[in-house]
């Protein structure tokens, strides 16, 4: 159960995280375009090309062992596929014909992007925050069975694979297992949710 605890608290920041950032920076490209546009992709396919654990792992280490460091660390990670979609999906929106009538009337560009364009952008975003759920938990377990994760006496599941791990050829095989079955679960469910979400609020299903 404390462990349960511990994914789902990682799972969440680091969407949290990836979202405000890759939302952002997603919508900023998308609907200006030009310069800001090439900056930020740059800036994107940078980080899309550094390998997720690799990266993750510099960042934990930089930052220090813990709990917070690794949810900071995924959360860091996981934007740059919330912002290519956003800006996909910005470009889009911004030729409809609500948004060039905001335009029209001098409307700030900041509340065309998330009062008016964001809204009708839920629908990918969520399917993609319910995958960085799902992989900020498999993160997490395998950071913790690393042993650069979430620290004792804090329960991680990864962590309780890594001390049991020998147990796999004994009877009690149960107690590496029952944590690893959970995770499984855990991440199924997350995105068997984002795929629900996605078809109910897809306008055009």
């Amino acid at each position: 159960m404390s462990g349960t605890l511990v994914s789902l608290s990682v799972g969440l920041i680091s969407v949290v995280i990836s979202l405000l950032i890759g939302v952002f920076l997603g919508g900023l490209a998308g609907y200006f375009g030009g310069w800001l546009d090439a900056a930020i992709m740059w800036v994107v396919n940078v980080v899309w090309s550094i390998p997720t654990l690799l990266m993750v792992m510099a960042i934990t280490l930089a930052l220090g062992k813990g709990f917070v460091q690794v949810f900071i660390a995924v959360g860091l990670t996981m934007w740059v596929e919330v912002a290519r979609v956003t800006r996909g999906r910005f470009m889009e929106i911004k030729q409809l014909d609500y948004v060039m009538a905001a335009r029209l009337f001098n409307t700030p560009p900041l509340k065309i992007i998330f009062r008016e364009m964001l809204p009708n952008a839920v629908g990918p975003l969520i399917v993609i925050a319910a995958g960085n759920f799902s992989t900020a938990i498999l993160l997490e377990a395998g950071l913790s069975f690393l042993g650069i994760g979430a620290q004792v006496p804090m329960a991680s599941w990864g962590g309780m694979i890594k001390d049991h791990f020998s147990y796999l050829t004994t009877d009690a095989a149960f107690i590496p297992i029952v944590p690893g079955v959970a995770i499984m679960l855990l991440v199924l469910s997350f995105i068997w949710v984002g795929n629900t979400l996605r078809d109910t609020t897809d306008v055009k299903a």
